[in-house]
């Protein structure tokens, strides 16, 4: 993923932040020259029995993931292949009527969080049901209602060989967080207020993580990145 310098991610933590808030992931994997690429979109989890759980820094940790059996991707994956995980945070489209600045151009704020790592296909059922279990437990405390799954374990077991699990082992994350940096102070807060006040989840959502930008601006340098020309061409999506 390209990623230009303003729009890195201020620290590991906004990185981890979005893969636990948004965890449907798109898992890609190539194929040879006679196939095209799969890609299924499916909830992703850490590794719950990771023993520094605090560590923002997911490079060489495990991620957890299941899909149905009868998928093609699924008899695809081998053991070992590199996999792409796509996450895919609050995002929002910006009018050029935000600005109050003329000339302008329309862009897009968005925020995406690139995982790769090799693939290891779960083949035990009771390790199979873990990841499910953890999953469920995973998925329901953040945005459930606290459903206690004990009594559907023995529904779960029954459908098991349907379900393929998955573990990815982490190589490498980047992270892409375009939220308007490339604009003066006074137009990134009106893009910001204008985001805060709407009715659409996502364009607040997205006005949150405006707030939470360093303050900040990048010193002049001689780092290409930071020539406005440069900017200019790296604010559109």
């Amino acid at each position: 993923m390209f990623v230009p310098r303003q729009y890195r991610e201020p620290n590991d933590s906004w990185i981890t932040d979005l893969i636990r808030r948004n965890p449907l992931a798109l898992l890609v994997s190539s194929g040879d020259a006679a196939r095209e690429p799969h890609a299924t979109h499916l909830p992703v989890i850490e590794d719950p029995n990771r023993e520094d759980v605090s560590r923002e820094d997911l490079s060489g940790s495990l991620l957890f993931g299941h899909m149905n059996v009868q998928n093609p991707h699924w008899a695809a994956l081998e053991d070992g292949c590199p996999v792409l995980l796509v996450f895919t945070g609050p995002h929002a489209y910006v009018s050029p009527t935000t600005y109050g600045t003329h000339p302008a151009a329309p862009t897009w704020n968005f925020t995406s969080v690139h995982v790769h790592g090799a693939v290891q296909k779960v083949d035990s059922r009771e390790e199979t049901l873990d990841i499910v279990r953890s999953t469920v437990h995973s998925l329901e405390k953040e945005f459930g209602a606290g459903w206690d799954m004990t009594h559907s374990v023995g529904y779960f077991r029954r459908i098991l060989p349907g379900v393929g699990a998955f573990r990815v082992r982490v190589t490498s994350v980047e992270g892409m967080f375009k939220l308007s940096q490339e604009q003066d102070s006074a137009v990134r807060d009106r893009v910001r207020r204008d985001f805060a006040g709407s009715t659409c989840t996502l364009r607040r959502h997205t006005a949150h993580l405006m707030d939470r930008l360093p303050d900040e601006r990048p010193s002049v340098t001689t780092d290409p990145a930071d020539d406005p020309r440069v900017r200019e061409i790296d604010a559109r999506p």
